[in-house]
């Protein structure tokens, strides 16, 4: 089935902001300023298929001594992984944390997540390694970046997080990041999505699923029988398409709050 078919005039996806100015990081001034400890934490950030796992994982490389620490809120859990898009081959050699934490159906918090990066980014320091953080879930970033502290206890002291952060996004143009999410989108649906959701179904109730969003949500309508193929199809397209023009506008104001990233084209 073509996307292009299903969506011929992209109904319901969102216009983009004006784009930053695209920037190119010197990756040896940024390990000498490591180095010297101006920075204790690189955070590549970026909306949906914008390449920042990739990106992140050549930085890592090119570093040479740097681990990986992922935020995203539903990669954390276990089994669900074609439609979160883990893409775990593409790490490679480089070390990645904060992956498949609990099972699938599991509730899993902000506070949990917290708890779990402190842990993951001492050790990494610990052992002399550079921790890149990288991610597309904002509230999860700025929690841990930013020294959230939550209300009623929760949450771990602002100063066992990260308090020198040198931030870098992933930038693709509006035509570019609707063409890569429908490509994703048909790569993910030839490679098992929907059995990857029938079997969840087995041992994780719908609703779960369906909270989880996204192409959770529309895939585990269409085998209950809700929708037809084609209309999920094209409810997935339109909510990954709107959920990364939400993402730009959060890492947008970030920017606003005074936050300095430094765009670049992967």
């Amino acid at each position: 089935m073509n996307r292009t078919e299903l969506l011929p005039d992209r109904p319901g996806i969102p216009p983009m902001a004006p784009m930053p100015e695209a920037e190119t990081i010197d990756v040896d001034a940024l390990r000498s300023a490591l180095e010297r400890g101006e920075y204790d934490l690189v955070c590549v950030l970026g909306p949906t298929a914008s390449g920042k796992t990739r990106y992140a994982v050549r930085l890592a490389r090119e570093l040479g001594n740097a681990e990986i620490l992922s935020a995203d809120s539903r990669q954390v859990y276990r089994g669900m992984d074609i439609g979160t898009g883990k893409d775990l081959a593409e790490y490679g050699e480089v070390p990645v944390h904060l992956l498949d934490l609990v099972p699938a159906g599991a509730k899993y918090n902000i506070y949990q997540y917290q708890a779990a990066f402190a842990e993951a980014w001492a050790d990494v320091r610990g052992r002399g390694r550079i921790p890149i953080l990288c991610g597309g879930s904002g509230l999860w970033i700025e929690s841990v970046t930013r020294g959230y502290k939550f209300e009623k206890g929760n949450g771990v002291p602002p100063e066992s997080l990260p308090q020198k952060v040198f931030y870098i996004g992933t930038l693709v143009s509006r035509e570019e990041r609707v063409e890569r999410i429908d490509r994703r989108l048909e790569e993910r649906l030839k490679e098992g999505l929907v059995e990857e959701i029938r079997g969840l179904l087995e041992t994780v109730p719908a609703q779960d699923l369906i909270y989880y969003g996204l192409e959770y949500k529309f895939v585990t309508q269409y085998v209950l029988g809700e929708l037809s193929y084609e209309d999920m199809v094209i409810a997935i397209g339109n909510a990954i398409h709107q959920f990364a023009k939400r993402q730009m506008t959060w890492f947008r104001g970030m920017e606003r709050d005074g936050v300095r990233i430094h765009w670049v084209r992967p």
